[in-house]
C-alpha cells in the first residue's frame, strides 16, 4: 500500500461485522491500518471488534479495541481517553455506526424512533464532541461520517427515522466543516447506496418473508451497474477523504452508489 495514513491515529466506530464477511466499518479499519494508521476499533460487540483487531494484527498493523455504546456519552469519553492513553493523539474519526427501521411515523414507535436517532445521529455528535478538542490541540484532524443516499431522497420504501437521521448527519457534518475549516479540521460524508454487506443480509434474513437470495438479486438488478457495491467501495472513498489527497475538501457529500441516485425521482 502507499502508506497514505502513516503515523496517523484513527478511531473507527462500528468496526465489527454483524456476521461473516466485510462490513463497512471493518473494511475501513483494516484499510486505514494497511495505509499506516494505528487504529482504535470500536464496536458494541466485543467478539466482532476482536475479529477486526486480529485481522489487522495478522497483517502486521496496530489495533486496539474498545467495546461500548457510542450513543452513551460516558462510553464515548472512555474510548477517546483510551485512544489518547494508548496512542497520544487522534488524527481521524470515522463514524460508521447505524441501524435501520422500515416504516413511517405512524408505524414506528416513539421508543424505536428515539433509539435509532441516538444510535445513528447522537453517536456522531458525541464522538465529534469528545474528539474535536484533541484535534484542535494538534492543529489538524479529519472526520469521515458514513451517511446514505437515503439522506437525499426517498429510496423506494418508507424508512422515516433512518432517512431523517442520515439527513441530519449531512448537516451536522457541514456545520462542523465550516466551524473548524480555519483551524485544521476537515469533515466530510460518504453516502453509500445499495451495498452487499453482512448487515444488509442480516436485515433481509430477519425482515424479508421470501427468498433472501432472490431479494439480493432484485437489489442487484435495480442498480445501474447491475450489482450492489461492497464494503471496500465505501472504505476506499473514506480513505480518500481521510488522506491528504483531500486536504482541500471539507463539507462534501461523496456519493458511492453506482449511479443509483441519478435515476431516483
Amino acid at each position: 500500500m502507499s502508506a497514505r495514513l502513516r503515523d496517523r491515529v484513527a478511531i473507527v466506530t462500528g468496526a465489527g461485522s454483524i456476521g461473516p464477511g466485510w462490513g463497512n466499518g471493518k473494511a475501513a479499519a483494516v484499510l486505514y491500518a494497511r495505509e499506516g494508521a494505528r487504529v482504535l476499533a470500536v464496536d458494541i460487540n466485543p467478539a466482532a471488534v476482536e475479529q477486526t483487531r486480529a485481522l489487522i494484527a495478522g497483517e502486521g498493523g496496530t489495533c486496539e479495541t474498545f467495546a461500548g455504546d457510542v450513543s452513551r456519552s460516558s462510553d464515548v469519553a472512555a474510548l477517546v481517553a483510551r485512544c489518547i492513553e494508548r496512542f497520544g493523539r487522534i488524527d481521524l474519526l470515522h463514524n460508521n455506526v447505524g441501524i435501520v427501521e422500515v416504516g413511517g411515523p405512524v408505524e414506528i414507535s416513539e421508543e424505536n424512533w428515539d433509539r435509532l436517532i441516538d444510535v445513528n445521529l447522537k453517536s456522531v455528535y458525541l464522538t465529534c464532541k469528545h474528539c474535536i478538542p484533541h484535534m484542535l490541540a494538534q492543529g489538524r484532524g479529519a472526520i469521515v461520517n458514513i451517511s446514505s443516499i437515503a439522506s437525499l431522497r426517498f429510496t423506494g420504501y418508507p424508512s422515516a427515522s433512518y432517512n431523517a437521521s442520515k439527513g441530519a448527519i449531512n448537516q451536522l457534518t457541514q456545520n462542523i466543516a465550516i466551524q473548524y475549516a480555519g483551524r485544521g479540521i476537515r469533515a466530510n460524508c460518504v453516502l453509500p447506496g445499495l451495498m452487499d454487506t453482512p448487515q444488509i443480509r442480516a436485515y433481509l434474513t430477519k425482515g424479508y418473508g421470501g427468498d433472501v437470495e432472490e431479494m439480493i438479486a432484485k437489489r442487484n438488478a435495480s442498480c445501474p451497474m447491475k450489482r450492489m457495491g461492497d464494503a471496500w467501495d465505501v472504505a476506499h472513498a473514506a480513505l480518500f477523504l481521510a488522506s491528504d489527497e483531500a486536504k482541500y475538501i471539507t463539507g462534501a457529500e461523496l456519493v458511492v452508489d453506482g449511479g443509483m441516485s441519478c435515476k431516483m425521482s
